[in-house]
């Protein structure tokens, strides 16, 4: 699952890409340059509005893919929750602190 996830986030930056690539708010870019058309359509100036909302929808999926992928993803160490970790670290014994070698040890007290 996770890798129709990835191959579907790749393809849609691609597209993401490629429509970014072909947008130029000017007028001057390749948008004008494909197979001839100009900006207008019918008599409206309407192709940077539609490259401008494939960008977002696509960058919306791309953003909606990455958030449902996380769900799929299973990770390959063993997770202990956070109530076993708490339990294991209060009824595990305080190591014994031995002193660096070369320091003073304290003296007893007499009695």
């Amino acid at each position: 699952m996770i890798t129709l996830f990835f191959i579907l986030i790749a393809l849609f930056a691609l597209v993401v890409g490629f429509l970014i690539l072909i947008q130029n708010p000017k007028g001057g870019g390749l948008s004008g340059n494909i197979a001839g058309f100009s900006n207008q359509f019918m008599g409206v100036k309407q192709t940077n509005d539609v490259l401008e909302k494939g960008t977002w929808i696509f960058s919306g999926l791309i953003a909606v893919l990455c958030l449902f992928s996380s769900f799929f993803m299973t990770g390959s160490v063993q997770q202990k929750s956070v109530l076993d970790k708490i339990n294991t670290n209060q009824s595990a014994p305080a190591p014994s602190q031995q002193p660096m070698p070369g320091t003073p040890v304290p003296a007893s007290p007499l009695k």
